[in-house]
């Protein structure tokens, strides 16, 4: 069975930011299904604000943060995207971050997570990343993972308040598996463009 490398982007930046345990929970649950989770996290991995993307920088030239990030991007099977929802839509930095990039991304899957304080758990915010994430090369799953009063819902570490947590998210996790052997499999034989 493949072992999957899976970048999870997290898109918040905010001082008192509590969605980064609905991250680590994605993490966790990457690493109980044997795969090879990476968190990518704008507070350790900054950028600077989008001016060029990577692929505008000559060979060798782009700022070292940006190569590692372009590095692991080319070797993913999949993403899970982690997103807060601001003002109906995503972060700033989440937008900044998946902007740099564009070719890292194609034909891979992407799993959409969202969370928000309240009870719609970012779905405005999960539906914008949908459209965004397919302009940019990426499969986007059906399902997605909403996760709504994230401040209640995981500990520190990311590990679920509610033990039917992994069972609500099971079918996101199959799908995004199902999806990254099927695009793994069909990238092997080769891509349109």
């Amino acid at each position: 069975m493949d072992r999957f490398l899976v970048p999870v982007i997290y898109g918040s930046v905010r001082r008192a930011r509590v969605g980064i345990k609905a991250a680590r929970y994605v993490v966790r649950r990457l690493r109980e299904l044997d795969c090879e989770p990476v968190l990518v996290d704008p507070l350790e991995k900054p950028l600077p604000m989008l001016d060029l993307m990577y692929k505008e920088y000559d060979p060798g030239t782009a700022p070292p943060v940006m190569e590692e990030l372009a590095q692991l991007f080319r070797k993913a099977d999949g993403f899970v995207i982690v997103s807060a929802e601001y003002n109906q839509s995503i972060p700033p930095a989440l937008s900044n971050l998946l902007d740099h990039y564009l070719e890292e991304f194609f034909w891979r899957p992407a799993g959409i997570a969202s969370y928000s304080a309240g009870r719609f758990a970012g779905t405005r915010a999960a539906y914008a990343l949908r459209t965004m994430l397919a302009e940019m090369g990426m499969v986007t799953m059906p399902s997605m993972l909403q996760i709504a009063s994230v401040q209640n819902a995981f500990d520190d570490e990311g590990v679920p308040s509610d033990p039917r947590m992994d069972a609500f998210a099971k079918t996101f996790f199959d799908e995004l598996l199902w999806y990254m052997r099927a695009t793994k499999s069909a990238r092997a034989q080769g891509v349109p463009y």
